[in-house]
């Protein structure tokens, strides 16, 4: 059933007719359900109606949803759901859907709604945060979806290749994230002193790499210890997080390392930080970093993924080797002894993210995209 009110807009939009649903798994904070979000939001008077459907659950992410944004929750439980299935299709019916925009493994269910509906366009959304790693992927089911995408937008360089050499896509392009600042209100009040707090936005994956960060701010400690750092992300209660804990603990970590879970009011957590990190081993184009320049805070990230066209050189940040707890150390230090060097870094991040990883430039892309499949 649809949660929310679908509006109407008496606005002339720039694509009469296009009706678009963002289909995302869940709305956890995790950054391809960010994405979905902010598409459907963005949208909104610029095509004649803007709808998302979460389909496995809901989550933090439900407040950010624009009340314009027609919302659809199919509590999808297996692979095949009959039910989920009826509910979505009747949902596309209903409200006249022309595109289904599917983020990450969501590409399954649009395929077989597409099936049903020959007519309607699907473009699928690749946020997947291995790019490192791509040998390892799975692709025999999302090869054979691939025949019913009209369109493939790939989050980063690499997996663009990827998607051209495998998938059988009628297109593909390259298509960087962008991020805009939630107006959440402040809800997470920050531990440690003022002006020397260290984020990292992340969801507590392998991936991610928490330990090696947590092993370079260790030694940072041994300099600096007023400095706090301060882990922002959801917790899947699983091997590797017992493992984050348990270094913690190990390593008397507990007055300086705070972990938080997921938080919906990113951007006012941002504004009480002083240095953003990421020490990822594998990344698409991570949403965070953006936020983190959005956010005018001086950036230190793995070179993994596409993680170098945002931060291409020393003006705007620290780019340094993954797996490499030294060399984190030393970014870190960096930072924390040279505030004006830290300073100019943020200032000309920021200034990039708001030119080259903007809202309307992504739009303007999504839309000449959607104006060309439904020719």
């Amino acid at each position: 059933m649809m949660n929310k009110p679908l509006v109407e807009h008496n606005k002339i939009s720039a694509l009469t007719g296009t009706r678009v649903l963002q289909l995302i798994d869940s709305l956890e904070a995790g950054g391809a359900e960010r994405v979905a979000i902010n598409f459907a939001n963005a949208l909104v008077g610029e095509v004649e109606g803007s709808f998302l459907c979460a389909t496995r659950a809901e989550g933090l992410l439900k407040s950010s949803i624009n009340s314009d944004v027609g919302y659809l929750y199919i509590n999808k439980t297996k692979t095949i759901d009959f039910k989920a299935i009826r509910r979505l299709h009747r949902f596309v019916k209903d409200h006249h859907i022309t595109i289904i925009h599917a983020h990450s493994t969501s590409y399954f269910l649009a395929t077989i709604i597409k099936v049903l509906k020959p007519k309607l366009k699907l473009v699928w959304h690749d946020h997947y945060g291995k790019s490192e790693f791509l040998e390892q992927r799975p692709k025999g089911v999302l090869k054979i979806c691939s025949y019913f995408f009209n369109h493939v937008f790939s989050v980063n360089s690499k997996l663009e290749t990827w998607a051209k050499q495998y998938l059988k896509a009628k297109s593909v392009s390259y298509l960087p994230n962008f991020a805009i600042k939630n107006k959440i209100a402040s809800t997470t009040n920050l531990k440690g002193e003022p002006g020397k707090r260290i984020v990292c936005l992340a969801n507590l994956r392998p991936q991610k790499d928490h330990l090696n960060l947590l092993q370079a701010f260790k030694d940072v400690l041994k300099t600096h210890p007023d400095w706090t750092l301060h882990l922002v992300g959801q917790d899947f209660k699983d091997a590797y997080s017992k493992s984050v804990f348990k270094f913690i603990n190990t390593n008397q970590l507990e007055y300086n390392v705070f972990v938080y879970g997921s938080c919906p009011d990113t951007s006012a957590i941002l504004s009480q930080c002083t240095i953003g990190v990421l020490s990822s081993k594998s990344e698409g184009l991570p949403l965070a970093l953006l936020e983190y320049g959005l956010a005018g805070l001086p950036v230190i990230t793995t070179d993994v993924g596409d993680c170098n066209l945002v931060v291409s050189n020393r003006q705007e940040g620290l780019l340094i080797p993954s797996n490499n707890s030294l060399a984190l150390e030393k970014a870190l230090l960096e930072f924390i002894t040279n505030p004006e060097k830290a300073k100019l870094a943020s200032s000309t991040l920021h200034h990039k993210v708001e030119l080259q990883f903007s809202e309307a430039s992504a739009i303007k892309t999504i839309k000449a995209i959607y104006q060309s499949i439904l020719v």
